[in-house]
């Protein structure tokens, strides 16, 4: 049966392409959001940018008809302005004007049109709960329709035959059929369980058309050990020279940045394979912003910087009095090998030969996620970090940030990789406050 669905403006500002996302049926958009989107079109930042295409795609709309009596658009579905609105209990939502206006609408579609059920969508918690004091039936935007823990992993338990683990260490793999049916995705990582013996396994990962091994025996990555199977996974992960681009998705203290950044100085210091080490993080503070910070351009950002900072300065620590130069942070910069930035100039830049670390990812949206990943250039690898269930951004949640979108889209590619982190290294406190708070 066909719906209607009425859209709030932060629906439509946190994805532009939101008019897709409901397949056949009919999305009905206040004229009070448009009044709304109007006041971000001049907006530099991605809020003004999504105002701007939303409103283009609807104005591409009236080439078709009428945009108040409705106008079918590419996937069968239909767009509809509405500017009637019913009547609301006196004093219902006071004080929230255009909200309140935005919920009339969806009222009066309910009563005039009883045969089609109405549903409400809006990332507002707090309106949905308003819409449900009225009677109409709220949802918050969720165009993957997933839970966290659906999420792709990047790695999976496959029990096998004994043989195949015997293949594995005598002749470096076999070939990706033998294991039957099971779903594997491009550059997965396996833990192979024999059936017979539980305790007899080996780590692997999928090559292209066959399963290789994953070594443990690798050396110490600027004195960075893995100290779990899921860091062994991602420390392989971020030192293939096949893999251009890494997702690595964990916790708090799961060793994601401290990983990225060992792999990256190795191979811009040791290994040359890259020009320079560029990190680089959204800005969003916890709690508070303490406002206008004085000084230089570096000045103002070092405090934001300052996880880096100290990333550095533990790797640095840890290369110290075995037969290396002790760099310091203060030493790389100078030299080139490395740079750090905040993402708010990103925009208009290429970056070929470039180790590219982009931290606290989960702060991004979609559409911020592909204006970084078309910066790179030739030569480029980039790696994303981030914590789900540490998001600064009022509009994203555990799922549909720019994070967990670009591990689902990218995990049938060969270019890119993936792990999940799950057991914290920082230490037992923090990985006890990890788990229970």
């Amino acid at each position: 049966m066909r719906k209607n669905f009425v859209l709030d403006t932060n629906v439509l500002l946190h994805d532009s392409h939101c008019l897709q996302a409901f397949a056949d049926n009919v999305v009905n958009i206040p004229i009070y959001v448009i009044e709304e989107l109007d006041t971000f079109k001049k907006d530099q930042s991605e809020l003004g940018r999504n105002a701007r295409h939303v409103a283009r795609e609807i104005d591409d709309c009236r080439v078709n008809g009428n945009l108040r009596e409705g106008v079918a658009i590419a996937n069968g579905g239909i767009v509809r302005v509405v500017l009637e609105r019913a009547k609301l209990p006196t004093d219902f939502a006071l004080g929230h004007e255009m909200d309140t206006s935005i919920l009339a609408v969806a009222l009066h579609l309910k009563k005039t049109e009883p045969d089609v059920p109405v549903v409400f969508v809006s990332k507002d918690t707090n309106l949905r709960i308003r819409a449900d004091a009225l009677g109409l039936h709220a949802e918050d935007y969720d165009r993957e329709g997933k839970d966290i823990s659906e999420v792709y992993s990047g790695t999976a338990e496959v029990e096998v035959d004994p043989e195949l683990i015997d293949l594995i260490y005598a002749e470096g793999g076999f070939e990706r059929t033998r294991l039957g049916n099971v779903e594997l995705y491009a550059n997965q990582y396996l833990t192979l369980r024999s059936s017979v013996a539980a305790n007899k396994t080996a780590l692997a990962r999928v090559a292209g058309d066959r399963i290789e091994p994953v070594l443990r025996t690798r050396g110490p990555v600027w004195g960075v050990q893995p100290r779990n199977r899921e860091q062994t996974f991602a420390l392989d992960l971020l030192l293939r020279d096949d893999i251009q681009m890494c997702t690595l998705l964990g916790k708090a203290g799961t060793g994601k940045t401290l990983l990225a950044l060992a792999a990256g100085l190795h191979q811009v210091t040791d290994g040359e394979k890259f020009r320079k080490l560029l990190v680089s993080r959204p800005i969003f503070p916890m709690g508070k912003d303490l406002g206008f910070l004085p000084g230089s351009v570096s000045e103002k950002l070092s405090p934001w910087m300052q996880p880096i900072h100290d990333n550095i300065d533990f790797l640095t620590g840890l290369n110290s009095g075995k037969g290396q130069k002790a760099f310091s942070y203060n030493d790389f910069v100078q030299q080139g090998m490395l740079e750090v930035e905040p993402l708010t100039y990103i925009r208009g830049r290429s970056l070929p030969s470039v180790y590219f670390i982009v931290d606290e990812a989960q702060n991004l949206t979609p559409h911020e996620v592909k204006t970084v990943l078309t910066r790179v250039g030739h030569g480029t690898k980039i790696i994303f970090t981030g914590d789900p269930y540490q998001i600064d951004h009022a509009y994203l949640d555990s799922v549909n940030n720019g994070l967990t979108y670009l591990v689902e889209k990218f995990k049938h590619e060969p270019l890119a990789g993936h792990v999940t982190l799950t057991k914290g290294e920082r230490s037992p406190l923090a990985e006890l406050a990890a788990n229970i708070l």
